[in-house]
């Protein structure tokens, strides 16, 4: 079949006839034994670091499961590194060094070379490829934003506040980051679309948190610059966003082919909402704590209520989490490829 006319390529392009197309966020990771036997022996830091472990992580759900893409085994956080910001992985969450607070501080981060700095990442990719050539391959990156609220509040945070209130108090110095990140960002992708990756993802992770205006200034306007920077290379590009509702009106109208949909939302409602989007998710993770016959029926549950299937992709609507049932995995896929036979 190839990776072009298969059921995940064909639902992002709302041309879907066959199966209905399952990948998880997050489905290279901590849930799984294997990964945690590579993280035994590597750091986090050292096996996004390593090509062969980034192939080798990235297949292991593919193996174990019948998803229908892979995605990079990486970090939001790695292509801040080579810009020149001190970026540790602590248990509980990235931690940033020398966090933004001035137009100085803007100015010093230096712009990259993908080829060259982050060589390690695109040698993972061109290795994934290798052994897994009939598997879309999902290349990805942090919207601006969201990598923005990292370097300005130096960590993770719940509300995220300080950075919020940046936005308002220096709008000069936050309008020339985003622009930097925005073109910083889109070079990244678009070197990880020509190292072999077939989709990117933009994860607005925090998006959520702002208010409408806000959301179609520092959201929506940097992120259409980013997809529109890779138009001309012809593949899909999806946008999750989590807390996604608030916005469909902005979503609708931005330049790609698919909106992540976070649990939070019903799917037919985000459906009807994006009539000219391709629509992923959005099983809540937690449904995957439950008996097989429990997942069976939220994921039936969210199935039954749609209308059209041609230009959907099954997901959870966050990242799955650790310690989830491999039982559970499995039945969800099962239920998902067996609807529409």
């Amino acid at each position: 079949m190839g990776v072009a006319n298969s059921s995940f390529i064909n639902a992002c392009y709302r041309r879907n006839t066959g199966q209905i197309p399952i990948w998880i966020m997050r489905q290279a990771g901590r849930y799984l034994p294997e990964y945690q036997e590579v993280r035994d022996k590597v750091s986090f830091q050292e096996l996004c670091q390593s090509p062969k472990l980034i192939a080798k992580v990235a297949e292991q759900p593919i193996k174990r499961f019948d998803l229908d893409a892979a995605i990079l085994f990486s970090d939001i956080m790695t292509m801040l590194e080579p810009m020149g910001i001190d970026v540790s992985f602590p248990d509980g969450g990235p931690k940033i060094a020398n966090p933004i607070s001035t137009i100085a501080d803007v100015r010093r981060m230096t712009p990259i070379n993908p080829v060259n700095d982050l060589s390690n990442v695109l040698d993972g990719i061109k290795e994934i490829k290798k052994i897994l050539p009939d598997i879309p391959l999902i290349g990805f990156a942090g919207s601006p934003f969201t990598l923005a609220c990292y370097l300005i509040e130096g960590q993770g945070s719940k509300t995220f506040n300080s950075a919020k209130k940046f936005l308002h108090q220096s709008p000069d110095v936050a309008e020339e980051l985003f622009d930097f990140l925005a073109e910083e960002i889109a070079s990244y992708l678009r070197t990880q679309i020509e190292a072999g990756a077939e989709v990117v993802q933009l994860f607005e992770s925090w998006g959520g948190i702002l208010s409408h205006d806000d959301f179609a200034h520092w959201v929506i306007r940097p992120i259409n610059k980013i997809f529109g920077q890779l138009s001309d290379l012809k593949i899909p590009r999806i946008l999750f966003v989590n807390n996604v509702a608030p916005y469909f009106d902005l979503i609708n109208e931005l330049d790609n082919e698919v909106i992540g949909i976070d649990y939070r939302t019903r799917l037919n409602q985000a459906m009807t909402a994006l009539p000219n989007k391709s629509v992923q998710g959005n099983l809540d993770p937690t449904v995957l704590f439950g008996t097989p016959e429990h997942v069976r029926e939220k994921t039936l549950k969210i199935l039954d209520s749609l209308e059209s299937y041609d230009r959907l992709i099954f997901n959870l609507g966050h990242g799955i989490l650790p310690e989830t049932p491999l039982e559970s995995v499995r039945v969800l896929v099962e239920t998902v490829h067996n609807y529409r036979n």
